[in-house]
């Protein structure tokens, strides 16, 4: 087994309040929400219109057909799994996560897993659905974790702020 990565910048930090953890994540979801629409115009511009020519894409597309596309829908996940494993099990930061000075990682303050990364992902997917009880959980835990930091057993912690910003 690999040896987990450190971080350059290691202590015993805080952890990261439900408030800070909501802004990074609105960061993220508009963050999300660009790679969707990149990712589905690829597969729907190129891959689909190689495939099918521009005039029967265009009728498809008015018919419905293009609606619930289960490869599309699989491709937007591939994409979305693949910006948090990439930023999570690097440096510990999505973008959001950066701008709200946020940070996951192990108890130990090494970086996280890829199979740690994947069970954090799976698991905030109902947390979100259920109306964010999976964040709000962290308001009744005595360790202040979220559902996906219990499964992944990891922790969110806020880092200090870099040259007074």
């Amino acid at each position: 087994m690999p040896t987990p990565r450190t971080f350059p910048l290691q202590g015993d930090f805080p952890r990261a309040t439900l408030i800070r953890r909501l802004a990074a994540a609105l960061y993220d979801f508009l963050l999300c929400m660009a790679i969707a629409m990149v990712v589905t115009l690829i597969y729907q511009q190129g891959v689909l219109r190689a495939i099918y020519g521009g005039e029967q894409l265009l009728v498809m597309a008015q018919a419905g057909a293009l609606d619930k596309d289960p490869l599309l829908a699989t491709l937007v996940f591939v994409a979305l799994f693949s910006f948090f494993a990439k930023f999570w099990t690097h440096n510990g930061q999505t973008l959001g996560m950066q701008a709200w000075n946020l940070r996951v990682q192990n108890h130990d303050g090494s970086a996280i897993s890829l199979m740690q990364a994947l069970l954090r992902f799976l698991v905030a997917i109902p947390s979100w659905l259920c109306l964010g009880l999976g964040f709000w959980w962290m308001l009744w835990s005595k360790d202040k974790l979220t559902w996906h930091d219990s499964y992944s057993e990891s922790i969110v912690v806020r880092l200090p702020k870099k040259n007074g910003r």
